[in-house]
């Protein structure tokens, strides 16, 4: 069984799902997601400036709005049983849990804990951290010892 470690920031939606359980053909993939609420990433003004250099002004005015905290946990464990039951009934294998610190550290820890083949990032856009590769898949590449895939969201979740 091919075992990949998922990084999220929001649920998946049916078209990520599609996408990420058919990247390997018919062999059965075991998933480990770990979701770290968007809240919890990065500063509003990095999360502005992505939103603006997206088109999204709108966004980028209501990044006051985005959920911190508690609430950004609650509603990351919410996105991440959406995620994992929707992993799951694409006939794969799905655990996963919620970062709170230290995004990083918790995916070396886990990519050696399951030996895992790939590290899968599966994010919105992050033009800021991508630009001087700070985003999660730049650092990875350098941190975890398996290929790193990056992908970007189909649509909103």
């Amino acid at each position: 069984m091919f075992t990949s470690v998922l990084m999220i920031e929001k649920a998946l939606t049916s078209a990520d799902v599609e996408f990420v359980t058919t990247l390997h053909g018919d062999e059965a993939v075991a998933f480990h997601v770990l979701l770290q609420p968007r809240g919890d990433q990065a500063d509003r003004l990095l999360r502005a400036i992505d939103d603006v250099a997206m088109g999204e002004l709108d966004e980028a005015t209501r990044e006051g709005e985005t959920p911190e905290g508690e609430e950004a946990a609650n509603q990351g464990e919410r996105a991440l049983e959406v995620s994992l039951i929707a992993l799951r009934g694409s006939g794969g294998t799905a655990e996963g849990r919620l970062i709170e610190d230290h995004p990083l550290d918790a995916l070396k820890t886990l990519v050696d804990q399951v030996e895992a083949d790939e590290v899968i990032v599966l994010t919105d856009p992050h033009y800021v951290e991508e630009f001087f590769h700070r985003d999660w898949a730049s650092r990875a590449r350098h941190k975890v010892g398996v290929p790193v895939l990056k992908l970007f969201s189909h649509s909103k979740a």
